[in-house]
């Protein structure tokens, strides 16, 4: 019996967060410490199994109504079921002609839900990695992030950017060019220019995160856009300078000084927090890890922060200090 499991990995934005939704510039990195699985194998009828954050039963009201806030209506199932619907399209149109034989399907994720670390995307990255196995299809793989945002934006109707689906797909540090001139069609799909880095460039990075200062990706990022797409002057300038900070830390990286990074990514958070009205509980992790004398800004769309520090003693205090308001801390490994 063919018998499929593919991991796809959260995900840190460093430099350039939320650009990628605008025409920027982003630096990311996978968090190898969290995954998503996403399990496949042969069976007598297509059968989507539900994972544990698709539970049905709870002790109390109160139990059901936090599951709703840390795990929405649906769980991560909608993600797998709406990544097949969307997989059986692309090759219809295609002509690609699938075989008869069905499959059973499973996911499990220890990725922290609703705090910014891309937990639905690594679910879809991982699914359709099981799907492209399983019926030996070939998608190319500068296509396969902009295939996984129409998951979500086509099927689901969340908005999603290409940044976290790019880090998933070709994994490691990647630097990302979302500009209007360098986007391009291949086919059928818009795709930006995709670079990846040598991971060992990197100064030493923790992340810290909060489940109780979690929102979702709409609620931070509805606004926004609106304001984008009216071309409000502060939000379109600000896109165009946390681009500029990607650039910048890029050549930082590759010309080896990584100690500058830090620096920018202080200042990526000041950008977004001029033209965002930030949740407080989130903001008290980034000043808190300042304070420890670490840098610190949004590794995604909040609840989880991401930043450099300098020695042992820094990440002995700034984990300290962060685990007294609620945060959990780690190293954020770049092997």
């Amino acid at each position: 019996m063919q018998l499929i499991r593919k991991k796809a990995h959260a995900r840190a934005g460093l430099v350039g967060n939320p650009s990628d939704g605008y025409f920027g510039k982003t630096l990311s990195l996978i968090v190898p410490d969290f995954w998503a699985e996403v399990t496949m194998y042969e069976w007598d009828q297509v059968e989507l199994v539900w994972g544990e954050n698709d539970q049905s039963c709870f002790r109390s009201v109160d139990d059901l109504a936090r599951d709703v806030r840390l795990h929405g209506y649906y769980g991560g199932i909608r993600l797998v079921r709406a990544t097949i619907k969307k997989f059986a399209d692309y090759c219809r149109h295609r002509k690609i002609r699938l075989h008869d034989r069905n499959f059973s399907v499973r996911y499990q994720s220890n990725i922290p839900r609703l705090v910014g670390l891309a937990g639905s995307s690594a679910i879809i990255v991982a699914t359709l990695r099981c799907l492209m196995e399983f019926y030996d299809v070939a998608v190319a793989r500068e296509v396969q992030p902009s295939l996984v945002q129409s998951v979500e934006t086509e099927e689901l109707g969340i908005a999603a950017g290409l940044q976290d689906r790019v880090a998933q797909v070709y994994e490691g540090l990647v630097y990302m060019d979302f500009a209007r001139d360098k986007m391009r069609e291949v086919g059928g799909f818009q795709c930006g220019v995709y670079e990846s880095l040598d991971p060992g460039l990197l100064p030493p990075l923790y992340v810290a995160y909060n489940d109780d200062a979690s929102s979702p990706t709409e609620t931070i990022h509805n606004d926004l856009r609106a304001r984008f797409a009216r071309g409000e002057k502060d939000v379109v300038e600000a896109m165009q300078r946390l681009a500029e900070l990607t650039v910048e830390a890029r050549e930082t990286l590759v010309s080896g000084h990584p100690e500058r990074l830090g620096a920018l990514m202080d200042r990526n958070f000041e950008l977004r927090r001029s033209i965002c009205r930030l949740p407080a509980g989130q903001v008290d992790m980034v000043q808190c890890a300042r304070r420890a004398g670490a840098t610190a800004h949004f590794a995604g769309s909040g609840g989880a922060i991401v930043g450099t520090y300098p020695d042992d003693e820094t990440f002995r205090r700034l984990t300290s200090d962060l685990e007294n308001i609620g945060c959990r801390v780690l190293r954020l490994r770049t092997d």
